[in-house]
């Protein structure tokens, strides 16, 4: 059976031996990202020197995360839709400094970093979901999207599965934040407007994003349209990041290609 997902030195050699050609180690490091290792390698090694209780390292090193997460290694993520109505995802992570050897961060695996899924036979509505944060890897947040999405109220299917899946996942019932985000898009065929002259249906798409840090940058666009709308979205006033949700979104409708 071949193999799905592989990493390490096992990956390595699939893709030798299959004829990918493999370059030297010391070109995947930027003169950036090695700087940066050195730093939070210096920070933590101070860390260890100074802290000896356990639990006080263990903040220290979660702050370094959260550091680097809000810094300039930000997730990027994007879902889209077609005229036909076919949906896609995808997400490209920033990473994390000092990760463990061998770490497979969640922006890898379908379910979690991501999942689009098209109508069928139990799903009426097509979906996509993009997701950022560290502890996504956890829960398969951007599956339990998907599926809470297949419900008629999209906004209040994507609050609630932010505020019980998410923030109120027992997974992660330790942490002092829940910090992250999610964006998604969920489209059906439908007939067109009462007071429209078309007879032909259209496809009514639905854009949301929700998330539980204090802000998140969101952009939005046709293939018609030649520069995308931006916007940033925050947290309520008096919301405490980690612990509440800000959602919002649109909704549109495209006509379908000619025949």
């Amino acid at each position: 059976v071949s193999p799905s997902f592989l990493v390490g030195e096992g990956a390595y050699r699939w893709a030798v031996d299959h004829g990918i050609p493999a370059c030297p180690p010391g070109i995947m490091a930027t003169r950036f990202s090695l700087a940066a290792f050195k730093r939070n390698k210096r920070k933590l090694e101070l860390a260890e020197k100074v802290e000896t209780d356990l639990i006080q390292l263990k903040k220290r090193r979660q702050s370094n995360e959260k550091e680097n997460v809000s810094g300039t290694l930000d997730t990027v993520g994007a879902v889209v839709v077609d005229q036909e109505g076919n949906v896609a995802a995808a997400v490209s992570s920033g990473g994390l400094a000092l990760k463990h050897p061998g770490r497979v961060g969640q922006a890898a695996l379908y379910g979690c970093g991501c999942w689009a899924e098209n109508t069928g036979a139990h799903t009426p509505y097509s979906t996509a979901v993009s997701t950022s944060g560290i502890y996504y890897l956890f829960i398969n947040i951007s599956k339990k999207c998907s599926c809470a999405l297949q419900t008629e109220d999209a906004h209040q299917a994507l609050l609630e599965t932010m505020q019980n899946k998410f923030i109120g996942s027992p997974f992660l019932a330790n942490e002092d934040g829940v910090l992250g985000g999610v964006i998604v898009l969920r489209s059906c065929r439908c007939s067109a407007e009462p007071e429209s002259s078309q007879e032909k249906p259209t496809l009514l798409v639905e854009f949301l994003w929700s998330h539980t840090t204090e802000s998140m940058c969101v952009g939005y666009m046709s293939a018609q349209d030649g520069k995308a709308k931006t916007h940033i979205s925050r947290l309520p006033p008096g919301a405490v990041a980690g612990q509440s949700v800000a959602i919002e979104g649109g909704v549109c409708r495209l006509e379908s290609p000619e025949s």
